[in-house]
Parts: C-alpha cells; structure tokens; sequence
C-alpha cells in the first residue's frame, strides 16, 4: 500500500495512542480480574450462609439450652405451686434474622398433652405466673453494682383467682427472699390475702374531700 506525502500517518502519535490503548487494556483486564475475584468471594459466602446459619442454630442452643432448661424447670414449678395443676412449661427455640427467638407453651399434662395458650391459660393465671416469673429471673442476671434489687409489680395477680394469691404471694416472698430483692405489689385484692407472705402492707383510701390517704395495715 502507498501513502502519499501528506496521507503518510504520523509514527510518533502512532506510538503515543498504542500507549494508550496498552494501559486501557490493562487497566480493563485488571478491573476484570478484580470483579472476578468478588463474584467469586461472594459464590462461596453465599454457598457457606446455609451452614454458617445451620452452624449459629446449633451454638445459640447449645449456650441457651441449658439456662432455658432451666428456666422451664422454674416456671414449671412456679405453675404447679400455684394453680395446684399438672401443667409443664415448654419454650421452643428457633434462630430467625441470626437471632435467637423463644416462644413459651404451656403443656397440660392431664389432657393429652394439649398445648394451651399462655394469654388466656386457666382465664390468664398462667400469663400472670409466667410474667412475674421471668422478671425475676432477668433481674437476678443483672449486675448489682449497676442495678437495685427492686422490682414493681403493678397488679400482677389481676387474673389470679383470690383462692390462689397466699400461694402466688408465698412464693414471690420465697424467691425474693432467696434472690436478696425488694419487692413492691401492687393488688386490688383483699388484704388480708397478703398477710403471711407481705413484710409491710399500705392501703390506699380514696377520698373526695381531702384526697387519697395511705393507711399501714401491717
């Protein structure tokens, strides 16, 4: 092929554009690489996940089954105390998000192994034992130097048929006694239910006149 004089291309930015391309190229295939290598990081971690999901599962109820174990065993003592019934508290354990999650069951022992719900168990009783059982057990984690030992109870023996109060509050004094904790109840129950578990007992009077007056009945 034959150039002429001024068709002739110049060498000089011949080179100086191959240069360009060169490093393009490069710079293209480097890129290539370093997607490639991700892409492939990021194969294996989605290969891995169902493991490593399988793997938390296995660990979070390894270091929780024995204190859930354990938690069962109290509650389940608590309730039969209490409601005077074969009844077992179970929790089902399952990790949803990578978190661990517990649901509680009560199992009736004396009816085919039913499952009751815990809301509305024996007209709610079961819901209020449970409630105050498990602030117990959480206060009792806490650190004491951070923390008082003083736990409110506003009314939690609202669904709790009278009959059955001396035996919910016996024990509350039991495990409060046992546990070094300050407890203040709070009940529209008759007083007189209270006198052999409560150290002290108040009771609030309303008045129109002159506003609510506490009186010490014990």
């Amino acid at each position: 092929m034959l150039f002429g004089a001024e068709s002739m291309p110049d060498l000089g930015e011949a080179r100086q554009r191959l240069a360009r391309l060169s490093a393009l190229a490069e710079t293209g295939h480097a890129e290539h690489g370093r997607v490639r290598a991700e892409l492939a990081g990021v194969r294996d971690f989605l290969a891995l996940a169902p493991r490593a999901r399988d793997t938390l599962e296995e660990l979070s109820t390894a270091l929780f089954g024995q204190v859930l174990d354990e938690v069962e065993l109290n509650l389940t003592h608590a309730v039969r105390e209490i409601l005077g019934q074969d009844r077992v508290v179970a929790t089902r354990r399952e990790v949803r998000n990578n978190r661990l999650q517990i649901h509680f069951e009560i199992h009736n022992q004396g009816d085919g192994e039913r499952v009751e719900d815990i809301m509305t168990g024996q007209g709610g009783s079961v819901c209020n034992i449970l409630s105050v059982g498990l602030r117990l057990i959480a206060l009792s984690q806490l650190q004491p130097e951070a923390h008082r030992p003083f736990l409110v109870l506003d009314e939690q023996d609202c669904w709790i048929r009278p009959a059955l109060i001396p035996r919910f509050m016996q024990l509350i004094s039991e495990i409060a006694a046992r546990l070094g904790l300050q407890i203040l109840v709070i009940s529209h129950h008759p007083l007189d239910l209270f006198a052999d578990a409560a150290r002290h007992i108040f009771e609030l009077r309303p008045d129109r006149e002159h506003g609510a007056s506490i009186r010490q009945v014990k």
